[in-house]
């Protein structure tokens, strides 16, 4: 499968979901309805314990406490990432999400301060339908993810196999042969209660439980030219809500 490469800019979250016209053909766009999601992530990234990403808008040098990022000279700045979407409840106008499941890997690059991110790829789990993969897309870009990506594809459905827990979570995607994660308890907790950061905020989410820290077994995509794998690197859980009031605020 071929993949289409584009700027993708906030204003056509359509995009998320592969469905590109040209744009004299385009008709006008309608106004989103009302919608509500809560949804848990399993995350992993390139960046040492805990990412500074949530702290910042420049990630971790490749020389930062792990021998160095794979394929970077030491010092350069990128946060290489695995997401794996499980979503609880929502709604988008009359579209149930809850159940919906999918992944995105990317690259934020060296400093998204500026808005500008290197390049994403998103991957639907086959039973996720038209309209929840629109009433996501909507949600996920601008309102989540606030960026416009240099690349941004659409990666062909592969099922997503997500299992959270406070002692380990594991996420796969195509049964592990295109992504996976595996997080483990931090070894560094003083009992076997999670380990949680609160009162950060996930990029442009609203609320979130907090942070439970899980540094990786390994974290890994591996598809197409922008495979990576990292081991030892950051990794969470964490459940974020949002709805369409809170982006007219």
């Amino acid at each position: 499968m071929k993949k289409r490469n584009f700027y993708l800019p906030l204003a056509l979250p359509i995009a998320f979901v592969g469905l590109v016209v040209a744009a004299t053909a385009a008709p006008e766009p309608k106004a989103a309805p009302d919608w509500s999601m809560n949804a848990t992530v399993i995350e992993a990234c390139s960046c040492s314990m805990f990412c500074p990403c949530y702290f910042s808008t420049k990630p971790a040098p490749g020389d930062a406490g792990h021998g160095g990022h794979e394929g970077h000279a030491a010092g350069k700045h990128y946060c290489r990432f695995n997401i794996a979407y499980r979503v609880n409840k929502g709604k988008f106008g009359n579209v149930d999400l809850a159940g919906a499941k999918l992944w995105i890997a990317g690259d934020l690059g060296d400093d998204f301060g500026d808005g500008e991110t290197e390049w994403a790829e998103v991957t639907w789990d086959p039973a996720v339908t038209k309209e929840q993969r629109e009433g996501l897309a909507t949600i996920l870009v601008g309102p989540v993810y606030p960026w416009k990506w240099k690349s941004f594809t659409i990666g062909p459905d592969a099922p997503i196999e997500w299992r959270g827990g406070n002692d380990r979570a594991v996420a796969r995607l195509d049964a592990g042969k295109s992504g996976e994660i595996v997080l483990v308890h931090n070894p560094t907790a003083m009992t076997s209660e999670p380990s949680v950061i609160k009162n950060v905020k996930y990029f442009a989410a609203p609320r979130n439980d907090g942070f439970v820290l899980m540094p990786t077994e390994t974290q890994a995509y591996r598809r197409g030219d922008n495979k990576f794998e990292t081991k030892g690197t950051n990794g969470f859980m964490l459940t974020l809500d949002i709805n369409s009031k809170d982006v007219k605020k």
